[in-house]
């Protein structure tokens, strides 16, 4: 049986119509995370391993999805600039699904200019897989002063 052009264009259109389903759905990987918003420090027990100190202040945090994952990217700024080696260092995922990184880099060497917030801010990233995500359900990532939080 042939097919004509008004069958081709009824099965687009029934096609269609479940595409605003899946929209909405946790399928789709940009309904994962929300805008990030503030949230206070999290202080976990234990030690922590990195000496390097954390990000004066988390300006803004966001989570990107990407085949295979997401990239978590956030922008802190410094009291000086020359400020190095930034990294999010993750803590563990705890029972509630929350995982948390800290904003750590190293300080300047020497003497160095505050100028304007501009020439201190510091962007940073981290992919996390779809495995590590699928237990997570908010993600936080701290400095000194804050911390912002995006959750599903």
């Amino acid at each position: 049986m042939p097919v004509s052009r008004r069958h081709v264009v009824l099965g687009l259109a029934v096609a269609l119509a479940g595409c605003g389903k899946l929209r909405q759905s946790k399928l789709n990987p940009f309904n994962w995370f929300k805008k990030s918003e503030p949230r206070e420090t999290i202080v976990l027990p234990g030690k922590e391993e990195d000496p390097r100190p954390l990000v004066d202040t988390v300006l803004t945090m966001a989570v990107e999805p990407i085949p295979g994952g997401a990239v978590v990217r956030a922008r802190g700024v410094t009291p000086t600039q020359g400020w190095w080696d930034a990294e999010l260092v993750a803590r563990d995922v705890d029972e509630k699904g929350v995982l948390v990184y800290d904003f750590r880099l190293v300080p300047p060497t020497g003497q160095t200019d505050v100028s304007t917030q501009q020439s201190r801010e510091i962007d940073v990233a981290i992919y996390i897989s779809d495995v590590k995500l699928e237990a997570v359900r908010e993600i936080v990532v701290q400095g000194a002063k804050n911390a912002r939080v995006s959750r599903r």
